[in-house]
């Protein structure tokens, strides 16, 4: 049976809960959820293991903080015996707008702490991710605020849409490879 990496980002912590920035947590939650995993705390995060399509998939949620991601990325990929190119980090992504999501097979961390700690542990930014857009929608000078703060109120639907289309798409990656994927779904719009 091959065995693949899910990671979603984010921050522990009950004041993070739902923020833009722990879309990963709210996604990977969501895929658990939806194939009858459930969480236990283990070294360095919260684990799970689902199977589907006949594939292991060990998901986590780092509880290192956002920005010592790569920590606990490595530490489950070495354990687990996974290889990079069978991992998907998810991410929250400002530069992409709320309703787009965008799935790379390598590519920078444009400015993503979670990213740049993964990056900077692996030693390459050649590691598959799927980013979830968030939007930019805050006034100059309170990006840390609009990352770190609750949805609005009016996003809120088109968001758990959003996190179950997710799902769907991660499937997708899982059971379509990274390529198909890709051409799937990075033009699509999601939430509606």
């Amino acid at each position: 049976m091959s065995k693949f990496l899910l990671a979603g980002l984010g921050n522990p912590g009950s004041e993070y809960t739902h923020t833009r920035h722990n879309a990963g947590f709210d996604v990977v939650n969501a895929f658990v959820n939806k194939h009858g995993g459930s969480f236990t705390t283990e070294r360095l995060a919260e684990v799970a293991e689902v199977n589907f399509k006949g594939k292991k998939i060990i998901c986590i949620k780092p509880t290192t903080y956002m920005n010592l991601s790569g920590k606990a990325f490595k530490y489950w990929m070495d354990k687990e015996k996974i290889p990079l190119e069978n991992t998907l980090t998810v991410v929250d992504d400002l530069a992409l707008p709320i309703d787009k999501l965008r799935i790379r097979a390598a590519g920078s961390d444009a400015g993503h702490n979670g990213l740049r700690d993964i990056q900077a542990v692996l030693g390459t930014d050649a590691y598959p991710k799927l980013r979830f857009g968030i939007g930019n929608n805050f006034p100059k000078g309170m990006q840390v605020e609009f990352v770190l703060g609750k949805w609005f109120p009016e996003d809120r639907e088109l968001i758990q849409k959003k996190i179950a289309q997710t799902v769907e798409v991660i499937e997708g990656v899982f059971s379509m490879g990274l390529t198909r994927a890709m051409n799937e779904y990075n033009k699509q719009s999601f939430g509606k």
